[in-house]
């Protein structure tokens, strides 16, 4: 008797010269994760550009895929990356960063075990460079994420996340649904999380799910990132459309 086709999530990582040496980091700790029974990860790298600089740090491994694109920013990146899951979840994992043990099993056990759960997040810690981790007392409990409570605690708190989206996992048809990554050349994995949030319940886990790695060359300590014109139009922009998902769709865009 054959045996069942294992299924799988896909991990989508976007990369850029400068961090693709962080990448075989990533490629350990997915390497270390202990997968429920019958699932199995696919690596899908997505190279914002398309230059010879990235290709020679990709693990020559069968579960991991390597394309490029001309480029757009991470979020471009994502979304092309789409074009090549084929699970029924998809975790997101930027290149400098790591997965700690069992953190793909917590997310396929948390969408399997709630129908009506669409993504999830977890409890994310920020990886130093001498190698020690510093975690954070302000994430909400463990358990389900009622939908208007991130865009709430967000728009009150100077546009703080109650959560990290570099920690999301959510179901592929939803994700493609909603277009994938906002089309901002930063906050745009704020935007998609927010836009999930307002169609639909979520899920957080208080074990850690990523190792948020800090060094001086990530896109977020650039200087650009913090530009206040652009700031302000990114962070009215995510706003506006997570207002406009919830208001139009109220019970979530896609049946389940």
């Amino acid at each position: 008797m054959e045996s069942a086709v294992p299924r799988r999530i896909d991990v989508i990582t976007a990369v850029h010269a400068p961090s693709a040496r962080y990448l075989a980091d990533a490629y350990r700790s997915l390497r270390g994760q202990r997968m429920p029974e019958g699932w199995e990860w696919h690596w899908l790298i997505q190279q914002d550009g398309d230059s010879d600089t990235v290709a020679p740090y990709v693990p020559a491994d069968p579960r991991v895929s390597f394309h490029q694109g001309r480029p757009g920013g991470p979020g471009t990146a994502r979304t092309l990356a789409l074009a090549h899951a084929h699970g029924p979840y998809v975790r997101v994992l930027d290149a400098d960063d790591q997965l700690p043990p069992g953190a793909l099993a917590r997310d396929i056990l948390a969408l399997e075990g709630h129908a009506d759960i669409g993504w999830t997040t977890s409890r994310a810690l920020d990886l130093l460079p001498d190698g020690s981790t510093v975690s954070f007392e302000t994430d909400p409990a463990h358990g389900r994420l009622e939908p208007g409570g991130i865009l709430a605690h967000w728009a009150g708190h100077d546009h703080r996340l109650l959560v990290h989206p570099a920690t999301l996992c959510v179901r592929r048809e939803l994700l493609l649904a909603l277009g994938g990554w906002m089309a901002l050349p930063a906050s745009e994995d704020t935007g998609l999380l927010l836009a999930l949030e307002a169609t639909g319940p979520g899920w957080f886990t208080r074990e850690p799910g990523l190792l948020y790695r800090k060094w001086p060359g990530q896109v977020t300590g650039q200087r650009a990132h913090a530009d206040k014109a652009e700031w302000q139009a990114r962070t009215a922009v995510v706003e506006a459309r997570a207002r406009a998902l919830a208001r139009l769709y109220p019970r979530g865009p896609v049946p389940r």
